[in-house]
């Protein structure tokens, strides 16, 4: 290989983002888990996961540093679990909770409250159009502001606002619904 051959790894990036490789390792449990929230079934998170990060690759050298990271990458999480969602082959629900660690400093009774009311809440987000819940998830979970919001999911700021209001109804309702359904009150 002569001095004039030199391989382009990764596409010219701004100074202040990582090389994709670094972005990858320390976002890839991020991106994980945004997908486990809009829904994708467990069998599916790391295919999609790869899938996510191929885009991203993609269309690294168009990030604007001076924007926030984690709603750009969430965006992209959304629009494929999206996308993954209108395949015929995911249509069909599974309800599978994986198993959690037990915490040795909890009683057994608080980790079952607390395992019960992880579910209640992963099983309302579930009753939230994909949309909203994108919104709420960004807002409520990952606490990033509703102008950064409407810039990363390319919706008008009015439009934000609003499905974050409809989606804390639906939340609240699916809620309600769930624990009635439970005979709670």
């Amino acid at each position: 290989m002569g001095a004039e051959e030199v391989p382009k790894a990764e596409p010219a990036l701004p100074a202040s983002l990582p090389t994709f490789r670094e972005l990858f390792e320390r976002e890839f449990s991020y991106v994980w888990n945004v997908l486990r929230r809009l829904g994708v079934a467990p069998r599916d998170l790391e295919d999609l996961t790869h899938q996510v990060f191929l885009q991203i690759h993609s269309r690294l050298s168009s990030f604007d540093g001076s924007r926030p990271l984690r709603p750009w990458l969430f965006a992209f999480a959304l629009r494929a679990a999206s996308n993954h969602r209108k395949l015929a082959r995911h249509r069909v629900e599974l309800s599978i909770v994986a198993p959690d660690v037990a915490d040795s400093r909890a009683l057994a009774d608080e980790q079952l409250i607390a395992r019960q009311e992880r579910e209640l809440a992963e099983l309302a987000l579930t009753r939230v159009a994909l949309d909203r819940r994108a919104v709420l998830l960004l807002h409520e979970i990952e606490g990033h502001t509703i102008p950064e919001i409407a810039r990363a999911l390319d919706i008008p700021l009015n439009t934000a606002y609003s499905r974050l209001r409809l989606a804390r109804q639906d939340y609240e309702l699916a809620i309600r619904r769930l624990r009635a359904r439970r005979g709670e009150s």
